[in-house]
């Protein structure tokens, strides 16, 4: 009797554990969220701008994570995504005067379209020449975005100036405040969403073509198609954060979506963690606000501050920050004490 009871006693002490660490995890999320609306009261306009850009790159990297993290695929040419997604919110409030918010949705979706699109003939390509391929699409974007013909929509090197949203309602905050609790909104979806995707069944035949991609073949999935689709969702999410960036920082030139950008994703994915959601978080956090710290350090030498800053955390954290986090999170004595 004791004996067919004690795995019954052990299965249920487990199920007590994992819906405790549930209970908690929600519980740290709920806080993390009402800081995170609360921030923005706390801080100058100035850096409720930088914070605001920050959830922008962290949508970006996201969708770059999907692609690059849990698919596998590497991409130097999400900058051009980011233009994408930024010009069409410009163009659409500028030219046909559509509200800020409507456009949203509507660069992801030309975004999921063209990288879709592009990923269908990528799928011929791995690895570096992969990279190689999405670097030429960032080193090409800027250029047909100057292009003569297209300057009644682009504005070409002048570039569109965009007008920054009020506050609805009559609510007593600033246009700042406004934009980024309407930006933490988005991202909350998004990463959602994403959450949702990358832990369901689409997640897992995702993850299973990163890993292997002839076993992947033989269990049915559609190599060819999840990686194109996968291509296009990343995408989705880079247009989205493009347009977010757009309104806030009120102006799009092709300048201001060079080569550098798509390399600060990767760096950015990279720093925050590959194949974790929270990641992005941290990844945007870093290529938001490093740049800058290293500016104050030295003046003279700002991005060799920088290169140190991204050495070190390489040396110090190779499995970026969400994994570092991971790491001393089970190290805690109340974490030895469940498993104990």
């Amino acid at each position: 009797m004791s004996a067919t009871s004690e795995p019954g006693r052990a299965i249920a002490a487990a199920g007590e554990a994992g819906a405790a660490r549930r209970a908690w995890r929600g519980a740290g999320l709920a806080l993390l969220l009402l800081a995170a609306v609360l921030l923005p009261f706390l801080v100058s306009s100035y850096h409720a701008f930088q914070l605001t850009l920050a959830l922008a790159y962290a949508i970006a990297l996201l969708g770059l994570n999907m692609l690059t993290g849990y698919n596998g695929q590497i991409s130097l040419g999400h900058g051009a995504f980011y233009a994408i997604g930024a010009y069409i919110a410009a163009i659409l409030m500028t030219q046909f005067d559509w509200p800020y918010w409507a456009t949203i949705p509507v660069a992801g979706l030309v975004c999921l379209v063209a990288g879709f699109l592009f990923g269908l003939p990528a799928l011929r390509l791995e690895g570096l020449y992969l990279a190689l391929a999405t670097f030429a699409l960032a080193v090409a974007t800027p250029q047909l975005l100057k292009y003569k013909h297209l300057e009644d929509w682009t504005g070409g090197v002048q570039g569109i100036v965009i007008t920054k949203p009020d506050p609805p309602f009559g609510l007593p905050i600033s246009q700042d405040q406004w934009l980024y609790l309407f930006t933490l909104a988005v991202a909350v979806l998004m990463f959602v969403l994403a959450h949702n995707l990358l832990r369901g069944r689409i997640g897992r035949a995702i993850v299973a073509i990163r890993d292997h991609p002839v076993a992947a073949e033989t269990m049915g999935i559609d190599n060819a198609i999840y990686k194109s689709l996968t291509f296009g969702v990343s995408a989705l999410y880079t247009g989205v954060a493009g347009a977010l960036g757009a309104i806030a920082v009120q102006f799009v030139a092709p300048d201001s979506f060079n080569v550098f950008l798509s390399i600060s994703f990767l760096v950015g994915v990279v720093v925050g963690g590959l194949a974790s959601i929270s990641g992005a978080v941290y990844g945007a956090l870093f290529i938001q606000f490093v740049p800058n710290i290293a500016d104050d350090i030295s003046k003279a030498a700002p991005w060799a501050i920088y290169g140190v800053f991204l050495i070190a955390c390489m040396y110090l954290m190779p499995r970026g920050v969400a994994g570092f986090v991971q790491s001393a999170a089970a190290r805690l004595p109340w974490r030895e004490t469940k498993k104990g």
